[in-house]
């Protein structure tokens, strides 16, 4: 069996790499997310991709920032202005030859998660990421969920401070707009590499906090959290995080649910896009002990 062509978008960068059927990731690129327009984007997204061609790749597979149409057919990603409506699935299947399927960066790393990651063998799970945005991934009952627009799982737009800061979404106080790389840069006007301890504590509250609300309403006792900002803050937010997460979740079915990192640490992106792929030809992604 070849691979899959596995390509991450997301508001910091582009990234590409070669995922075995096995969940290997055998190679990667990245560049940074940059370009004028939506067609000088498209050319940089392809030439990333151009640096992992291996000639073996039986499908294309990716995880990009939303909202999208079903499918992917037409993407809007928050964090990246230049793409409004853009149709990537199919330009991509266009340019790659390749079968082509497209979902949400948070979704594609749930499954990545639950197919070789931190998740693997549990059933019911929201899989994070905590990086230039805030998104999400609902596992329940072993299903990914989807919605009816392809959108289910954004718990970067779960409300977390009801006064708190103005989203990009035109919201108040989501979960995106207190703990994302954009939001640490707005309110401190550093990057989140730079950070104090008080904002990491601030951060990690706060996605304890949208953890404990998914956990209450979904049943579920485990949160995989990834992302260049919650990896890059290590334990000091995962341990603010669990803190609110046990402060928060008090019924019996969330109590003790737990907050860990990404099994798949910064390779989760990727491997969930090839995830993406490798499910959309029928290839078996459900997570093994």
């Amino acid at each position: 069996m070849g691979c899959a062509l596995a390509i991450d978008i997301g508001g910091t960068k582009l990234a590409a790499g070669l995922v075995a059927a096995s969940g290997t990731l055998l190679d990667h690129a990245e560049v940074p997310t940059h370009g004028a327009d939506a067609e000088a984007l498209f050319a940089v997204l392809l030439d990333v991709v151009a640096q992992v061609r291996s000639g073996d790749e039986e499908v294309c597979g990716v995880g990009t920032g939303g909202p999208m149409a079903p499918g992917g057919e037409r993407v809007s990603p928050l964090n990246i202005p230049a793409w409004r409506d853009f149709p990537l699935r199919r330009r991509l299947a266009e340019a790659t030859g390749l079968p082509t399927f497209v979902d949400n960066d948070a979704k594609a790393l749930a499954l990545g998660e639950g197919w070789v990651g931190a998740a693997a063998g549990v059933d019911d799970y929201v899989a994070m990421v905590v990086s230039t945005g805030v998104g999400g991934g609902i596992v329940s009952g072993g299903r990914l969920l989807d919605g009816a627009s392809g959108n289910a799982g954004h718990i970067g737009h779960v409300v977390v401070r009801p006064d708190g800061n103005r989203c990009s979404c035109g919201g108040q106080g989501c979960l995106e707009a207190e703990a994302s790389g954009t939001a640490i840069r707005r309110v401190t006007g550093r990057d989140a590499r730079q950070a104090g301890p008080e904002v990491v504590r601030h951060v990690g509250t706060m996605v304890g906090r949208g953890v404990a609300s998914s956990a209450n309403l979904l049943d579920l006792r485990l949160a995989v959290v990834a992302g260049s900002v919650a990896l890059g803050f290590g334990a000091p937010f995962f341990a603010a995080a669990q803190g609110e997460l046990d402060r928060l979740a008090r019924l019996e079915f969330s109590r003790g649910a737990r907050v860990v990192p990404a099994g798949l640490g910064p390779s989760s992106p990727l491997v969930g896009a090839g995830a993406v792929g490798w499910r959309g030809i029928g290839h078996d992604v459900a997570g093994r002990r």
